[in-house]
């Protein structure tokens, strides 16, 4: 006869970690992105079934993490806090969390104070004790170094497109944008009729509104549209 105190038994009856899931990603652009928060649901539910991990309440949020003020951070802050017993977070990795320091230092301080039991990522260990803290502080670290060294080598790229004379966003009427040169250049119709328009222009006859119907009398058109005075340079 096996006795009810038997490791298998003790195993299958053992207390699952109960820990809040978290999972953001960086743009609020429907379009963008569109598979991350499903990939990260579906990961950590897997990874919470293999860890014996009790999720109690899923926090989804698009938007970015360098800035304090998210919203669905700030209902899981309150949500833990407001728990009568020390809960886990589990989230895809650090940065999911935290890229700036006021919410780094939040987490950290509710580590402190055993409002946070445990921290969990599929791919980043993370213990309660000061060296463990200390590692993650150097993770969110890392993190907002990632954001801001980012934003750097965007302004170093567009100060280069500005210096080589270099237009930076959509190509204005009349031209179009190159993708190979990732510059833009005259489109191959319209360019004529803003030259044309241009040149009537600058004789000094014209206003913007006689402009308009000099381009309409004449028949110039951009595409399938008249020339109308919001076309007149």
């Amino acid at each position: 006869m096996k006795s009810h105190n038997s490791p298998q038994r003790m195993e299958t009856t053992q207390t699952k970690t109960k820990c809040v899931l978290y999972a953001r990603k960086s743009t609020e652009e429907d379009d963008k992105q569109i598979m991350s928060i499903e990939a990260q649901l579906f990961e950590l539910r897997e990874f919470a079934s293999r860890e014996r991990i009790e999720i109690v309440k899923v926090f989804t949020e698009a938007k970015s993490a360098k800035k304090p003020g998210r919203d669905g951070f700030a209902k899981m802050i309150e949500y833990i806090e407001a728990s009568n017993e020390p809960l886990g977070i589990l989230a895809w990795h650090p940065d999911r969390l935290a890229r700036n320091s006021v919410d780094g230092g939040k987490i950290i301080y509710l580590v402190d104070i055993n409002k946070i039991a445990s921290l969990r990522f599929p791919q980043f260990w993370f213990e309660p004790t000061p060296q463990g803290k200390f590692m993650l502080q150097v993770a969110f670290g890392q993190s907002k170094y990632f954001s801001d060294n980012l934003v750097e080598n965007v302004k170093r790229g567009i100060r280069q497109k500005i210096r080589r004379g270099e237009w930076l966003s959509l190509a204005p009427l009349g031209y179009v944008n190159n993708l190979k040169t990732k510059n833009i250049e005259p489109h191959p119709t319209t360019s004529r009729v803003i030259k044309r328009a241009f040149e009537e222009y600058v004789k000094g006859t014209h206003t913007l509104t006689s402009l308009a119907d000099y381009c309409l009398g004449n028949r110039e058109r951009i595409g399938s549209n008249p020339c109308g005075v919001s076309f007149c340079p």
